[in-house]
């Protein structure tokens, strides 16, 4: 009998243990957590950001971006910020990071918060602050980010395959989200973040040169549009930087990437796959017909994504590990 007590409260401790871990992880993160250690990092964050904004109008998308492709390998760590080395080649080198860009403006919001509160304040917070920053200076939402992530030690250019790439259809986009805990609802919500900023031809190229056996064009295309995409990114001797807008508003957050969608003038396959399910296109009308519904979800699916951790260390420089 002292056997089986001994085994069951083993086991019942084992579980206890399982919990208060499982209850650690949720509450890792937190909205005050730099309240003592380092209450000016938000605001010191939010200054940099709208400097840099003021001189480029493209440095809100490219934040927005840069924290979507970080979170989505190894989880919200910074690993996206890591130079590469002589014998490590870093995420920001990997093909679909190659045109990531505004690393700059993370070194100089780590370098004026290092200035307050030296090695406290981690690159993965900095870039999840700055990122709710570049949406909410761009006319978007605001919302209390969650901090006390840590910063990863690798990064690896091979990962980012793992990537969802502008390619992907509702089953491969439902997968990747899956993988990293994510839903439907928050694809859908999060692809509203392509309201902001612009694609290069090669992203899109697909919908629009030989599509098809029988079709050059993709048919879900609005015709006029299909013709314009065409005329940016002809099939030979595309200009280096030729592309387009994400939306008609590539500066402005809203919900006009939404209503755009409905109307065939949507840039990326895996845009144009969000209407071809019957629930993800319920959430596409939804969101064109309500910002407000759109900013709602949007702000849920962010913390949501940006919660995913698996940092160890806090960097004193963003580009290199301790």
């Amino acid at each position: 009998m002292a056997a089986k007590n001994t085994t069951f409260f083993s086991l019942l401790f084992g579980l206890i243990l399982l919990g208060v871990s499982h209850l650690n992880q949720i509450n890792a993160l937190s909205s005050n957590y730099y309240d003592q250690t380092c209450p000016q990092a938000e605001s010191t964050i939010t200054s940099v950001v709208k400097k840099a904004m003021l001189n480029d109008r493209r440095v809100p998308a490219a934040l927005l971006r840069m924290h979507f492709h970080d979170c989505f390998i190894r989880g919200c760590d910074g690993s996206v910020l890591l130079n590469s080395t002589g014998n490590n080649k870093a995420e920001k080198d990997g093909p679909p990071n190659i045109s990531l860009h505004a690393f700059y403006v993370i070194d100089h919001a780590k370098k004026a918060v290092e200035a307050l509160c030296p090695k406290t304040v981690s690159c993965a917070d900095i870039l999840a602050l700055a990122a709710r920053d570049a949406v909410t200076l761009s006319g978007g939402p605001t919302w209390d980010v969650p901090k006390g992530r840590k910063d990863g030690r690798v990064s690896k250019a091979t990962e980012t395959r793992q990537l969802p790439g502008p390619t992907f259809n509702i089953s491969q986009l439902q997968q990747s989200f899956a993988q990293r805990g994510l839903s439907i609802d928050d694809l859908v919500a999060l692809s509203g973040g392509h309201t902001l900023g612009f694609s290069h031809c090669s992203s899109f190229q697909n919908r629009i040169h030989n599509f098809a056996v029988k079709q050059s064009v993709d048919p879900t295309l609005q015709s006029s549009f299909a013709a314009n995409l065409k005329r940016v990114c002809p099939a030979q001797n595309t200009p280096k930087n030729a592309g387009a807008n994400l939306d008609s508003t590539p500066t402005t957050f809203d919900n006009r990437y939404y209503k755009l969608l409905l109307q065939g003038k949507s840039i990326f396959s895996s845009d144009q796959s969000l209407v071809t399910m019957a629930n993800s296109k319920t959430l596409v009308s939804k969101f064109a017909r309500s910002k407000q519904e759109f900013e709602k979800a949007f702000v849920k699916s962010m913390i949501k994504m940006s919660s995913i951790n698996g940092g160890q260390e806090v960097r004193l420089d963003c580009r290199v590990v301790n």
